[in-house]
């Protein structure tokens, strides 16, 4: 068995092993705040199979890729810039500090104030949580470029244009792609917290719902299907990231 499959062969054993786990453990539970695994499955298929993807899915995603996007296109051209330009990082540096280290929940209360309850205010507390981890990968990306890499492209006379796209954003694109898969995860998160307060639809309202109403099993279904949902992004993205970067993983395997 190749070392591929035999991954392969763990990855898919390991959530079975806790869901068949999960399942002997809460079978014939009694306990309101702790359903059997099949009474939760059961609510999982009549809730989100799929009753209820319009109605909260469909934004939730909306707003959670809206703000993804936007933290990515806001992001990754902004760090590229101060990760250049030494006086500007200088300059922005105590700014970007003091905001990266307000708590995101924290912000929810000025986002309503500045722009009410809809989608806009969800929208920019997810942009704002996730911009930094993509800004702050980025800067770090660029200032970690070779030095002998510029250096080259000077003396070959290769424009700045040439150097920014052939020779810093390549070095750089490790980096950004991890800042990027922290925001995403954050984004799924704040997506999350953004809808547990002044809202009427989404997945976070639906689970805090269901908590205030004791419909525990709905509560718990909704939690499982974040937990899918952050496996699939997670699996796409991981995928994305392996294509993009395959030089780079080349170059790893032939070092190692």
């Amino acid at each position: 068995m190749s070392r591929r499959t035999l991954l392969l062969a763990v990855q898919i054993a390991a959530p079975v092993l806790v869901l068949l786990g999960w399942g002997l453990w809460s079978a014939g539970s009694a306990n309101i705040f702790y359903p059997p695994l099949t009474k939760i499955l059961s609510v999982f298929r009549e809730t989100w199979l799929f009753d209820r993807v319009g109605s909260d899915v469909v934004p939730s995603l909306t707003n959670m890729f809206s703000g993804f996007a936007l933290s990515i296109a806001i992001g990754v051209p902004l760090g590229v810039l101060i990760g250049l330009v030494r006086k500007l990082r200088t300059a922005l540096a105590p700014v970007i500090e003091f905001v990266r280290a307000i708590p995101p929940p924290a912000l929810i209360p000025f986002g309503i104030v500045v722009l009410g309850v809809g989608t806009g205010m969800k929208v920019f507390i997810i942009l704002m949580v996730a911009l930094f981890p993509v800004l702050m990968h980025t800067i770090d990306g660029v200032r970690g470029v070779e030095p002998g890499l510029l250096d080259s492209a000077r003396a070959y006379r290769v424009s700045r244009r040439d150097q920014l796209l052939h020779v810093v954003l390549p070095a750089a694109a490790p980096q950004i792609f991890a800042g990027v898969r922290v925001a995403l995860s954050l984004s799924l998160i704040l997506m999350v917290i953004s809808e547990m307060v002044a809202s009427t639809r989404g997945i976070g309202y639906f689970i805090l719902e269901a908590q205030r109403t004791f419909a525990i099993p709905e509560m718990w279904s909704g939690m499982v299907l974040l937990g899918i949902l952050g496996y699939l992004f997670n699996l796409a993205f991981a995928t994305i990231e392996r294509r993009a970067l395959r030089w780079h993983h080349g170059a790893r395997k032939g070092a190692s």
